[in-house]
């Protein structure tokens, strides 16, 4: 597995459609990336859902990915005609658990730019708190009590008076 330490968060700077991968015909992305100390990177991409201001992971130059069980250095390459100084990270690369393979991973805003990315998949509504006291829900509950037999009788003789009630209600009506 590859040291994600020397990854870094970042924040799209621009979004442009740039050409269509060759191999498997997807549409390609040319970012600006901040990743921060005033450093901003080109990225191509093919994740479709980058958008100006996420915030992303990014596998830099000189940093390493996993790919089929071998480290891989990240370098510098011209894609589809434009320069790539990094990779967007999906969250198989990451090793976190959940997302889409081929999706880069987004962070919430809590993240500062050009700090190494979390090491497991945050909340991006920036929960995961508790502030002490659980919600209360006006819901019933999944696993109710099971009346006992006498419970469902008395139930029933119940529902049998209160229909006696309203039918004879309405006959008194009527006269």
């Amino acid at each position: 597995m590859a040291n994600i330490s020397d990854y870094k968060v970042g924040r799209v700077v621009s979004v442009e459609e740039c050409s269509t991968c060759k191999k498997s015909n997807k549409r390609l992305y040319a970012c600006r990336i901040d990743i921060g100390a005033d450093a901003e990177i080109s990225v191509v991409t093919a994740a479709s859902n980058v958008r100006h201001d996420s915030r992303v992971v990014v596998a830099p130059i000189n940093s390493y990915i996993s790919k089929n069980g071998e480290d891989v250095k990240v370098t510098k390459a011209t894609v589809g005609g434009v320069v790539s100084e990094g990779m967007l990270c999906d969250s198989d690369m990451l090793g976190w658990s959940g997302g889409a393979k081929g999706v880069a991973v987004q962070v919430p805003e809590s993240f500062s730019l050009g700090d190494a990315p979390p090491s497991s998949k945050p909340r991006m509504d920036g929960g995961g708190q508790l502030s002490g006291e659980l919600p209360v829900s006006n819901e019933p509950g999944l696993f109710e009590k099971k009346l006992s037999k006498e419970e469902r009788k008395k139930l029933a003789e119940e529902k049998r008076k209160a229909r006696r009630a309203a039918k004879a209600a309405s006959k008194a009506s009527e006269k």
